[in-house]
């Protein structure tokens, strides 16, 4: 807002400038053609004559023949004493010779001293040419016109996109989840409806979120319920020892289950909040994506390969070391449970970005639920039929690599099946 305060403060400086200017040349060619050469003749006279008048009759009556020719003329004439004429210093007063004095009040004084006197005449009138005529008041509306024009101009896109912001931000809060404001990149608030564009989006990720557990929840947490309910029912008619047990044992496992799906709930939320904090650093990826990727091999099936592929330059990596751990297992969990025999990790550095590309050879993910496989609680049916994670680890490979300024995507791979590329700034959040 300040680029446009001060666009706003010029605007007006260099109308003031300009209309006063050319309102000053008018002023001048008009009150040039119109005052006459002597500026006050008139009044001039009059206190010549008074003064000859005063001079034939002694000083003791001077003030009340001025005070009778004021009221029969009209005149606003009077007799200065001395001690009157303090803060009035007329040029010329001393010299015998009328001489023109301002008060505040704008009204000029003619003042004469007599001769042989240290009083003064003292003639009051209002100068008619300090007046402003109807041309000089129209010149001065039209100067405040100008003004109120510029402002007005200035205002007026900034009053719409006001007003479309408005009108967006209502339908938003009456529930039409978007934010269909058209500001212009240029207008003074485009930075506003950037912030509640993404105010927007973020929202309508989380409801879309909420919606998407309390889908998983039905199925997730109702299904092993019931099964555990069955299994109790079951264990109760168990006729041995080793019958009950049995049951036991698939409790304990849809408690597990239901014990993994609330941990990565928990894990997720932790990063759908705004006031997470990253613990950046420095860290040696030449070996951090070898170890989590042997550790990953341990636990997969045995006929799979997986290869690993790290750049030597990539031994001071600016990250959240432990959240980028948990992005790559997240990747090699998920491609080995899809992949035939081939999961192969590369990292490296690019000129503008770390890029983390983990390929498989499995079934791949079509191109229309590239974008979708990222949201939470989502599930692919086509490349598996059976129960393989619920739906969360991508969505917080996704998030994590968004806090850290990147992103995440999907793409074909060479070997047949899903490259997942992943991707952040180089430019570290600590110095060298």
């Amino acid at each position: 807002m300040a680029r446009h305060f001060l666009q706003l403060y010029l605007a007006i400086v260099a109308t003031l400038a300009i209309v006063s200017w050319g309102q000053d040349r008018l002023w001048h060619l008009y009150a040039d053609s119109a005052r006459p050469t002597a500026s006050y003749p008139s009044q001039a006279a009059v206190l010549t004559i008074v003064e000859q008048q005063l001079q034939s009759m002694p000083q003791d009556r001077w003030p009340a023949a001025i005070a009778d020719l004021a009221r029969s003329t009209g005149l606003d004439l009077e007799l200065m004493e001395p001690e009157e004429l303090t803060g009035i210093d007329p040029a010329g007063a001393e010299q015998g010779k009328p001489a023109l004095w301002s008060d505040v009040d704008d009204r000029v004084w003619a003042l004469q001293r007599i001769a042989g006197s240290d009083r003064m005449l003292a003639f009051r009138f209002v100068d008619e040419t300090l007046r402003r005529t109807p041309l000089e008041w129209l010149l001065v509306i039209v100067f405040y016109a100008a003004i109120a024009l510029i402002v007005m101009l200035w205002l007026w896109p900034l009053r719409r996109d006001l007003r479309a912001l408005e009108r967006s931000t209502l339908r938003f809060g009456d529930r039409n989840w978007s934010f269909d404001a058209n500001i212009s990149p240029r207008s003074p608030v485009a930075s506003l409806a950037d912030a509640f564009r993404r105010m927007a989006r973020r929202i309508d990720a989380l409801i879309g979120s909420h919606k998407d557990m309390a889908n998983a929840m039905s199925h997730e947490i109702k299904t092993p319920l019931a099964r555990m309910r069955f299994e109790i029912e079951l264990a109760r008619s168990a006729e041995n020892r080793e019958v009950l047990l049995q049951h036991l044992d698939h409790l304990n496992t849809d408690i597990a289950e239901l014990n993994a799906f609330v941990t990565a709930t928990l894990e997720y939320a932790v990063l759908e909040r705004a006031e997470v904090a990253l613990n950046i650093g420095r860290h040696d990826f030449t070996l951090v994506v070898p170890a989590v990727t042997e550790s990953v091999r341990r636990s997969a099936r045995n006929d799979l390969i997986l290869s690993c592929e790290v750049a030597e330059d990539t031994n001071s990596v600016v990250c959240d070391a432990h959240l980028i751990e948990t992005v790559l297992r997240n990747l090699l969990y998920n491609a080995t449970r899809y992949a035939k025999q081939r999961v192969n990790v590369t990292f490296k550095v690019a000129a503008d970005s770390y890029r983390l590309y983990v390929d498989d050879d499995g079934p791949g993910i079509p191109a229309a639920d590239r974008e979708r496989v990222f949201g939470s609680f989502i599930q692919l049916g086509a490349r598996s039929t059976s129960h393989s994670g619920f739906g969360l680890g991508l969505a917080i490979v996704k998030r994590t690599i968004e806090w850290h300024g990147g992103a995440a995507s999907v793409d074909s791979s060479p070997l047949g099946g899903a490259r997942f590329i992943i991707e952040w700034p180089v430019a570290g959040a600590i110095d060298s």
